[in-house]
């Protein structure tokens, strides 16, 4: 698989991890900026533009990284349902053997649900 294909395939990866590290240089540059005046007006611009631009940015990167682990836990459920069914279509069209079901909820025998003291 070639690099385009991937990054394709895993473009909010790709994103959270470009917008992690621009964050992290925002960051950096901010502080390099804060440290280099001694007057506090002048290092507001810094603490504005860098810091808080910096803390959105790494803000959105973990949101989209998120999303994309999100996305990858639908994709294997929806696999999984897929799976099921048709093993359950499989099961019912099989010759001589009794429909399959689906599952419905557990049953507490009445003995066991009683509490005794």
């Amino acid at each position: 698989m070639d690099l385009m294909t991937w990054v394709r395939n895993q473009w909010d990866r790709v994103g959270a991890w470009v917008l992690v590290a621009l964050g992290g240089l925002g960051l950096v540059l901010g502080w390099v900026g804060v440290t280099g005046t001694p007057y506090t007006f002048e290092q507001i611009p810094y603490v504005i533009s860098g810091g808080l631009g910096g803390i959105f940015l790494l803000g959105v990167g973990a949101m989209l990284w998120i999303s994309a682990d999100l996305r990858d836990e639908w994709r294997k459920l929806d696999e999984l349902i897929h799976l099921q069914q048709a093993q359950l279509e499989a099961a019912a069209s099989a010759p001589g053997r009794p429909a399959a079901s689906a599952p419905g909820p557990a049953t507490v025998p009445a003995e066991s649900s009683r509490r005794t003291s």
